[in-house]
């Protein structure tokens, strides 16, 4: 059941993003653009997003326990540390520099796999590498 809510999960917010214009790098960079020819809709598709989310968050929070699944998961710390901020630059450096960002690359893969193969495969990669780096310490 975990899985089937996982897929139909994905693939409403794959639907999302392709319909909100967020999977095209051109969009992005032109609402990262404040200072140029800047297009504030993705703002508006973003503000939705959490309008939508916050009273679903505290909801699912006045639970003991989800509907599917054993625990609520929640993030191991609630600190800003060194590997959150480092992250959090590499992340937005990424999106601003590519126009994409992992949710969106996924979409585009099955859109345009030839042009999307080398972000999703660098990506991959970064996230292999991070999680060896854990492991080791």
């Amino acid at each position: 059941m975990k899985r089937v809510v996982a897929l139909l999960a994905g693939v409403v917010f794959g639907l999302g993003l392709l319909i909100s214009g967020m999977t095209s790098p051109d969009k992005v960079v032109a609402f990262l653009d404040i200072a140029g020819d800047w297009d504030p809709s993705l703002a508006f598709v973003m503000g939705g997003a959490v309008v939508t989310a916050m009273p679903l968050f505290w909801v699912a929070r006045q639970r003991a326990k989800p509907v599917i699944g054993d625990r609520h998961d929640d993030p191991p710390t609630q600190r800003i540390d060194a590997p959150l901020v480092i992250g959090s630059v590499v992340f937005g450096l990424g999106w601003g520099l590519a126009g994409i960002c992992p949710g969106p690359a996924l979409v585009d893969l099955i859109l345009a796999p030839l042009q999307m193969a080398p972000f999703v495969l660098a990506m991959a990669l970064g996230i292999l590498v991070v999680a060896r780096l854990r492991r080791a310490g």
